[in-house]
Parts: structure tokens; sequence; C-alpha cells
């Protein structure tokens, strides 16, 4: 189903009301984007500037989560959709709820920064954030471009890239708690670099549920908690490879 089966109605109005949901949800994914490609850019460059832009624009992120869900509940309290319509109001209201919590992991790498630039050390991690960082940094980028665009296949691609930073993630865990047994002095400085690769790692779920409500919305199946396979089966779209 493309794009063109949403949102068009004999009611003008109505049409407005869905295109400004839509627009208002991608304004808060293109911010939430920024925020998480600020926050690592802060902790790899040791950025105390950058790490406070992305602290003071947490309250923009959380106006425009009210401000969706307030249209969101009108049109359902006013309009009482059906079928696609409805499952458009859900979807959004569910990755509006991701992306707000997105934000919210930003900014706690964003903190990260800013204890580790205090403590003016390079700790071992950083290879593993820059690598882990930038694989959620894509899958939410190709979330909201899925979303954007009803691209299923694209959604299914990110679900599976899921799989791929949750493995990422527990080796880099692994190598990060070896380190620390043989230099208790980087404890510390460590721990900062595994609370933000934790953040990280959830980021990359909340991506993953983005992708997965875009299917919903198209398909009308509920996709979570099974296995890419059965997901791409459900969609009607080839497994990643």
């Amino acid at each position: 189903m493309d794009r063109s089966h949403f949102g068009q109605h004999s009611s003008s109005q109505f049409n407005d009301e869905m295109e400004s949901i839509r627009s208002h949800l991608m304004e808060m994914g293109g911010l939430v984007e920024k925020q998480v490609i600020d926050a690592l850019q802060s902790l790899l460059q040791a950025d105390s500037e950058l790490a406070e832009r992305v602290l003071e624009n947490e309250d923009k992120v959380d106006s425009l989560e009210k401000l969706i869900d307030g249209e969101c509940a009108r049109v359902l309290a006013l309009r009482q959709p059906a079928a696609s319509d409805l499952r458009m109001i859900i979807s959004v209201t569910k990755c509006v709820s991701d992306l707000e919590r997105i934000g919210d992991e930003a900014a706690k790498v964003a903190k990260m920064s800013l204890e580790l630039a205090e403590q003016g050390e390079s700790p071992r991690g950083y290879v593993e954030v820059r690598h882990i960082g930038n694989h959620v940094r894509t899958m939410l980028g190709d979330a909201l471009d899925a979303f954007a665009r009803f691209d299923v296949q694209k959604a299914v691609d990110v679900a599976a890239e899921d799989n791929e930073v949750d493995l990422e993630y527990r080796s880099a865990m692994r190598a990060l708690v070896t380190f620390m047994m043989e230099d208790p002095r980087s404890i510390s400085s460590v721990l900062n670099i595994i609370w933000s690769l934790r953040a990280l790692e959830r980021i990359g779920d909340h991506a993953k549920n983005i992708a997965e409500q875009l299917i919903y919305m198209v398909k009308g199946k509920d996709v979570r908690h099974i296995s890419v396979d059965e997901v791409a089966r459900h969609a009607d779209v080839s497994r990643p490879k």
C-alpha cells in the first residue's frame, strides 16, 4: 500500500489534520536524530558545549511530543477514524513515545560526555562507541525514512539491524569488563562509556520499534516480539541478508 491510500478524504479539514500530524512527527524525528548525532559527537570529541546543547534541546522534543499527542487525541475524539487512518494514529502515538525516549537516551550520552570531559581522559571504549553509535544512528535515520515513505522493506531491514547491534553491544561489554578487571584505575571512566553504550543500544531498540509501527500501519500486522523471518513474512517482503 502506498501513502496515497492514507489521509485522503472528502473532508479537506480532515486531510489537513492528518498531514499536520505527519509533518510534526517528521519534525520531531529530525530533531531527535540531530540530538543523537550531536550527543555522539560530543562524547567522541569531548565537546562540552555540544553536549550542553543536546540537553538544552530536550524541551523542544518534549513540546513536540505534547503537540502531536494533542493532535492525535483531537482526531480520535472528533473524527472517529477507521481502518488505515486509525492505524496511522495509533502508530504515530507509539512512535512519538519512542522518539521521546530516544531523546532521553541521547541526553544520557551527553551527560556522560560532560563527565568524561571533566575527567580529561581518553578511556578505553571509544572505538566501540563510534561503531555502535554510527550503527544506531543509521538505524534511526532509516526507520524515519521508512515511516515517511511507507517503505515496508526498509522497515524490515531496520528490524534485522537491531540483532546486529545487540551482538556488537554484548561483545563490547565483555571487552570493557575485562579491561576494568585488568586495570581497576580505569573503572570510573570506563563505566561512563558502558552507560553510554547502553543508551546507544536502547536507541537501536526504539528505532526498531518505529520500524515495526510502520509495518503495522501499512500492513495491519502486529510484528512485535517475533523473529525477523516472521516479520518479513507478515510484511510480505524479502528477508534481509
